[in-house]
């Protein structure tokens, strides 16, 4: 859907999920009602009612909604006082719109109505039930009231809404493909990761196929970060609570955070890099000759989420970030921006990602001067300028200390995923006295650049299975090559083929089950393998091998030493 519909669209969806609620408690009077917004690609609506009825009962509560959609009921706006809202829902019985009620501070609440059905909420919607025609419900699930855990369980129904019904059949295709590529499903399906219950809801376990994978990556970004003049470094999961609250997490971030005390002091579970980053630069005097000083880590940190939230490897509790914190003098700031731009740009191109750029200004709760958040607002937009960067505003959605740069990445299906961010903080540097000693001799204060290219390792290996499907370039797959034979009587030459070939650091397994052919080739490719070595009695007699690829296309009578090179020069290249 084109940007300039958007607005409409969420109107649209917002209609749909009032008529939602109208037709569940047409269905069933005993259903207590949550709260209904429109959401990215849809709408939902939260009830107090069995998630099982709702399930089984979807259909039916679809043709409810249609009838009322054929009712062409009017949205009717009412502007009433808080206390008649509150006798129209006791009267209801509706005791979440109550507790919606007692935290709004004004005096005069809005309610919607359409038939028979009220509701609290600001609106807009369209005219009348009639203008919404071409929706689909799409499944149920549980959350939280809220979103918090530990308050009631209740059943959210998703649906979504278009204006025409091409656009909401090309929308529902392209459900059914992201189910096809959803991360989860591949990763069981080609043995890569698991979250166990009995580890912990949002902590992965990588099976060696994803440890590999996982490797691939990292060490790819090692180098890259190398070349571009970055230093690794490595800080501890834990620290005491006192480094937390100098920066100011405990203050802003403190229900995120996992703490706990020993030798009765408080330490905190990381869930961020920046503080370690910042006792590394003031280990000592630091000169402008020193600057810009960039520090790397792969750093595996850990939040507290709610469990609601937590899905496969997009959303964890402890997670990996390629982070990095670049420290320079103010002068250098836009310069290293864009440093670092173009490197992000670097990765989005490498692994085939569309992207789209967004620039988040201060939110509601800061810390530092309406002065130094100015200027790092306008060092991040040069940057963007120079690069020849198109850039949307988010107004209030960057970090505590600083504004950001949100580098969304977008994949074959058009989705948008969280990835990349520039931060530009002139604040830590404040609060931990960070200074570098300048030609003329006087401490001058360093600027601070909080940064990932990719993001979470998690996250990005999640986008990547769902852009890719699974199917991995060669450089990038855990298994490159299967040696599949085609009766025992091969094995001894598959062995050797299998040797060499580790011994040539090509990532390959042995299949010398005594199965059919047809068999092994189906499990290869369900494995998503890049290539098949074949095996059969021509092949041992004439050390030759049969390579078929995992589009489909075989190469004949080729050579060991002829594959190898080809296998190298693809790696090279990164194909």
């Amino acid at each position: 859907m084109q940007k300039e519909n958007s607005q409409d669209l969420s109107i649209l969806r917002h209609s749909a999920s009032h008529i939602l609620a109208q037709a569940v408690k047409r269905l069933f009077s005993k259903a207590k009602l949550g709260i209904g917004p429109p959401i990215k690609d849809g709408f939902y609506y939260d009830f107090d009612i069995d998630g099982e009825l709702l399930s089984q009962n979807l259909p039916r509560i679809e043709e409810e909604m249609r009838k009322i959609v054929k009712e062409d009921f009017p949205f009717k706006k009412e502007k009433i006082s808080k206390s008649e809202a509150e006798r129209i829902f006791k009267e209801r019985e509706e005791p979440y719109k109550l507790e919606l009620l007692k935290e709004i501070e004004d005096d005069m609440v809005t309610l919607y109505s359409q038939g028979d059905f009220v509701d609290l909420c600001r609106g807009p919607h369209l005219q009348s039930t009639g203008k919404v025609k071409f929706f689909t419900l799409l499944s149920v699930a549980g959350a939280y009231w809220k979103g918090k855990e530990g308050n009631p369980m209740l059943s959210r129904i998703y649906g979504t809404a278009f204006f025409t019904q091409e656009d909401l059949q090309q929308h529902l295709k392209m459900l059914e493909e992201a189910k096809k590529r959803d991360h989860r499903r591949i990763g069981k399906d080609m043995d890569l990761f698991t979250i166990s219950p009995q580890s912990g809801a949002g902590l992965a376990i990588y099976y060696p196929r994803g440890a590999m994978l996982r490797d691939i990556l990292e060490n790819f970004e090692k180098k890259e970060h190398l070349k571009r003049g970055y230093q690794l470094v490595w800080t501890p999961h834990i620290s005491r609570a006192h480094l937390w609250e100098k920066s100011g997490h405990l203050d802003f971030y403190r229900e995120n955070m996992y703490l706990f005390s020993t030798d009765k002091e408080e330490y905190v579970i990381k869930p961020m890099n920046c503080p370690g980053h910042i006792l590394i630069y003031k280990s000592k005097i630091r000169s402008y000759r020193d600057l810009p000083l960039r520090f790397f880590e792969l750093g595996t940190v850990y939040r507290r989420e709610e469990s609601g939230v937590l899905h496969g490897l997009l959303r964890l509790r402890g997670f990996t970030q390629d982070d990095a914190h670049i420290f320079c003098a103010p002068s250098q700031v836009v310069e290293e921006v864009r440093g670092v731009i173009r490197f992000v740009l670097f990765m989005m191109n490498t692994f085939k990602l569309g992207y789209r750029v967004t620039l988040s200004t201060r939110p509601a709760k800061y810390i530092g001067s309406l002065a130094s958040w100015d200027r790092a607002i306008e060092a991040l937009k040069d940057a963007l300028k120079e690069e020849n960067l198109n850039f949307e505003i988010a107004l209030g959605e960057g970090a505590f200390y600083g504004p950001k740069i949100d580098i969304q990445m977008e994949d074959a299906l058009g989705r948008l995923w969280q990835g990349p961010t520039i931060q530009v903080d002139f604040n830590l540097p404040e609060r931990f006295d960070l200074t570098y000693v300048a030609p003329n001799g006087e401490k001058k204060r360093v600027v601070m650049i909080h940064r990932v290219v990719l993001g979470t390792i998690e996250r990005f290996l999640a986008v990547l299975i769902e852009h890719l499907g699974g199917n991995f370039p060669l450089w990038l797959s855990p298994i490159q090559v299967r040696i599949l034979t085609v009766t025992e009587k091969e094995a001894s030459y598959a062995q050797d083929i299998y040797q060499e070939m580790i011994s040539e650091e090509v990532r390959a397994e042995l299949d010398t089950k005594n199965e059919m052919l047809g068999y092994k080739v189906r499990e290869a490719e369900l494995d998503r393998i890049p290539y098949m070595v074949i095996l059969g009695k021509e092949e041992a007699k004439r050390k030759v091998l049969t390579v078929r690829e995992r589009k489909g296309n075989n190469l004949k009578n080729i050579t060991l030493g002829s594959f190898l090179q080809m296998l190298k020069d693809k790696v090279k290249h990164r194909e």
